[in-house]
């Protein structure tokens, strides 16, 4: 049984219960001192909640029906006031229905747009190859806001021949607004990747695309990645953002040295420098945005980032990024990220594996 004909069998159960308890109630009361029989529309009312109009209708029907008949058992059959009373209940229960159409229209209205909006996120939030310049890729979003897919942080990835560009990065800003600047962040890494001749001007060019959107508050962090013909030897660019860590022999876990320069977007004059870094087969490079960094546990500490050596030691790739997920989790307040959390993990695979481990 699915969970929503449960729900619905169980709303039409409470319904139905609450009517039955109502009538044996005003059985129980003696006419003299009260009687029950407008309080029976509580049943369409709980119904009109949950259930859909046709079921809705049902058990407006029951109820009316009973409400009727109630003036029977009260010996009040053709009397004014139990004529009144069975006209509220008919009103009151025609009410119900129109709540439960009205309902269901919003929620189909609201599923529709939900399903636009997760369509429009997934196109902005692109899927990584598996494998570029003999690296493999595995890559992950978490976003904090409840229902939505993806937000301010970002990665791609641009492949050409044996060259291969990664990107990482983090929009300051939350909402709507961060996930129009993450796709135009994107935009400019695509555009400066394809043309430009070093990694370096990669970030200039993205850096001038930039300042002509974003306004005074407005800002990216990223790091980026190149790798070439020989996937051991591989260079960095930091904007401002986190350094990767390094996962050496499978077993060392550091943070990589790099020289990291100013976010891109900001107006300000600045400059960036490549960092030249070796690493060989089976060593992995986790870049991350800063959902993961300052994920904070209940005393507000911070998670400390050599916890997640055990799990990028798994052998699976997929795995590793998954127990990333879980480490971090299981540190955060409540289990929740204060923050969008991005993932790439990439590594440095030795020549012919074309697949995960």
């Amino acid at each position: 049984m699915s969970n929503e004909r449960a729900v619905r069998l169980a709303w039409w159960a409470a319904s139905l219960a609450s009517l039955g308890l109502l009538v044996l109630a005003d059985l129980a009361i003696p006419t003299h001192t009260a009687v029950l029989t407008v309080f029976f529309v509580i049943a369409p009312l709980m119904a009109c909640a949950v259930l859909p109009p046709r079921e809705t209708a049902a058990i407006a029907a029951i109820t009316v029906a009973v409400g009727t008949a109630s003036g029977w058992w009260n010996h009040l059959a053709g009397t004014t006031q139990q004529a009144v009373r069975t006209v509220d209940v008919l009103v009151l229960s025609a009410a119900a229905v129109v709540v439960a159409v009205v309902r269901e229209r919003r929620e189909r209205r609201y599923s529709e747009l939900s399903r636009i909006a997760e369509a429009a996120q997934r196109a902005i939030l692109p899927r990584l190859p598996p494998v570029a310049s003999g690296v493999g890729i595995t890559a992950h979003y978490q976003s904090a806001a409840v229902g939505a897919l993806v937000g301010g942080d970002l990665y791609d990835c641009y492949r050409h021949g044996e060259l291969s560009r990664i990107i990482i990065g983090d929009v300051r800003g939350k909402g709507i607004a961060g996930v129009e600047q993450a796709a135009r962040v994107i935009r400019a890494f695509r555009q400066a990747a394809a043309r430009a001749q070093t990694l370096v001007q990669v970030v200039e060019d993205m850096d001038t695309y930039l300042n002509g959107f974003f306004d005074d508050e407005e800002f990216v962090t990223a790091l980026l990645v190149e790798v070439a013909a020989d996937p051991d030897h591989a260079i960095l660019v930091d904007a401002g953002h986190p350094p990767p860590l390094l996962l050496e022999g499978g077993s060392a876990l550091r943070p990589l040295e790099v020289r990291e320069g100013m976010p891109m977007g900001t107006g300000l004059p600045a400059r960036w420098e490549a960092t030249p870094f070796t690493w060989h087969a089976g060593d992995r490079l986790l870049l991350y945005t800063d959902g993961l960094s300052e994920a904070r546990d209940e005393a507000g500490e911070f998670l400390p980032l050599d916890r997640l050596a055990p799990a990028l030691q798994d052998p699976t790739a997929d795995r590793a990024v998954q127990r990333v997920l879980e480490t971090v989790a299981a540190h955060a307040a409540h289990a929740r990220l204060g923050d969008d959390l991005a993932l790439v993990l990439l590594e440095n695979r030795p020549p012919g594996l074309t697949r995960d481990g």
